[in-house]
């Protein structure tokens, strides 16, 4: 950070600490883990790799601490009782809003839009509607299956061309990934060459890999409008401007052929029939982002996740593959209905969302009220923030080997699949992630899919790609590459 930067920093925060340091002084708050800085408070002591950190002050002050971040009070949570509790849950769903990030659009936070980064009546009707217009093309449904199939077979048939030679997958799995959703939202499938797709796919893991910048824009909204940062706001400008180049293009066809259509025609119905909504062009541009986003970036971080496993646990992917060949044979691909039937597969992909834990701080609200939970204050204004790696990590859940890959801690006695209540990879309450379902289907095609297909290999032998990540906004492994091998079926 510059000196210009922290100038005005100081400036403009010197009456905002001051009235916590002294207006606030006798309200019971969370503890903190160190004393801020004053003005920045906890900012400067943020580590670009939070993990280890908000662990070690787990430690040091228990289950629900708090970090002071310029006029926002942000507390971490991690006891997973406190997320079940039927009355932390209404207090925070009735008196917040989900975390609202001034650095997404360049706009003051009361200008949101859409589904993620909203609250109140506008959210629960973006996402109602989205749900139902999501459903009307195949969520949940066996269509939804078979659209993802026909796009695992282009992505298969690309990893073939690589010829067993090294390759890191995660452009082409972005790229195929990002072609289902997009399919759904627009009714066109791209060319994974297409000029648009490929910038559209650069700017997402510039959004995504810009955790720490969008932190101290969120925190120190007028620093948007200083040459470093701007950087940060052309790359979601670029996302937008993408967006509306869709919706431009879609909006007029048959509203059963894409997302973007069926919207359209359900707004002018509503209003029509003088129904108050609150579906405009704005609201529309925000969820095809929010969707992309979110229906891209996880399932193709998870993908690699899982690959990355395989290459350092090879005794399980022969395992994954004998149960396979078992089940299915190697006559057809993998189809949704074979789901129930690969309960070690469903247990390795259970592990790798668990273990990877992409999204630790997935869920993060606002208080539009001052709230008392467990004896605290949490004042008006504040962050709350869950970790689920408290949660999906804990070694009191899930034995000593916690940190360890372990599909096995998925499977009973008896063989059967199991549904911990502790395994929570796409959240809690009614703001869980909109397409679980979608995600579900997903990993298991392609993984299934790429397992019966290629055997895969470190590209050095026995010594497999380390298992590091990198700090973003979700925790992405770091580059590799491995060798895809063809399984001979004769």
């Amino acid at each position: 950070m510059d000196l210009g930067t922290l100038g005005l920093i100081v400036i403009t925060s010197l009456l905002v600490y001051a009235y916590y340091r002294f207006a606030k002084k006798s309200l019971n708050v969370p503890p903190r883990p160190v004393r801020p800085w004053p003005i920045v408070g906890h900012l400067l002591t943020l580590k670009a790799d939070q993990r280890p950190q908000l662990q070690q002050w787990r430690e040091q002050c228990g289950d629900i601490f708090r970090s002071v971040t310029n006029r926002f009070f942000v507390v971490f949570t991690w006891d997973l009782n406190f997320w079940w509790s039927s009355m932390t849950l209404t207090s925070l769903e009735t008196h917040s809003s989900k975390g609202q990030t001034t650095f997404l659009t360049g706009q003051s936070c009361s200008l949101m839009r859409g589904i993620v980064f909203t609250s109140g009546q506008l959210w629960k009707e973006q996402r109602s509607v989205a749900l139902s217009t999501l459903r009307k093309f195949g969520f949940g449904k066996n269509i939804l299956a078979e659209r993802i199939q026909e796009e695992v077979s282009h992505y298969l048939d690309h990893l073939k061309n690589y010829g067993g030679k090294p390759v890191d997958i995660k452009k082409i799995t972005i790229e195929s990934t990002a072609n289902i959703i997009c399919s759904i939202l627009t009714g066109k499938r791209f060319d994974y060459t297409d000029p648009t797709f490929q910038k559209l796919l650069l700017e997402i893991e510039v959004f995504f890999s810009s955790n720490q910048q969008a932190a101290v824009v969120t925190f120190f909204p007028f620093l948007k409008y200083l040459p470093g940062h701007q950087k940060l706001v052309q790359n979601v400008k670029s996302i937008i401007n993408i967006m509306k180049d869709f919706i431009v293009k879609s909006k007029d066809k048959d509203p059963d052929d894409n997302f973007i259509a069926s919207y359209v025609a359900e707004r002018d119905s509503r209003i029509a029939s003088g129904e108050t909504t609150t579906m405009d062009e704005m609201n529309l541009l925000r969820s095809v982002f929010d969707l992309i986003n979110a229906g891209t970036e996880t399932t193709t971080t998870t993908i690699c996740w899982f690959v990355l496993y395989m290459l350092n646990y090879p005794q399980v992917q022969k395992k994954i593959f004998d149960e396979i060949n078992t089940q299915i044979g190697s006559g057809r691909v993998p189809g949704i209905q074979d789901r129930p039937k690969l309960v070690y597969l469903n247990a390795a992909i259970k592990e790798t969302q668990r273990l990877a834990s992409i999204l630790p701080q997935s869920v993060v609200r606002i208080c539009s009220k001052t709230l008392n939970i467990r004896n605290y204050t949490i004042p008006e204004g504040s962050f709350i923030a869950p970790n689920l790696d408290s949660v999906l990590l804990d070694k009191k859940i899930w034995g000593s080997d916690a940190h360890v890959f372990n599909p096995d801690r998925f499977i009973d006695t008896k063989g059967h699949l199991k549904k911990p209540e502790e395994f929570i990879p796409f959240g809690v309450g009614r703001r869980v992630c909109l397409g679980e379902s979608m995600a579900k289907t997903e990993l298991f095609l392609y993984l299934s899919s790429l397992i019966q297909r290629f055997h895969l290999l470190p590209v050095h032998p026995d010594q497999p790609p380390p298992m590091d990540y990198i700090h973003g906004i979700t925790m992405i492994p770091k580059p590799y590459q491995l060798k895809l091998i063809e399984r001979n079926h004769s």
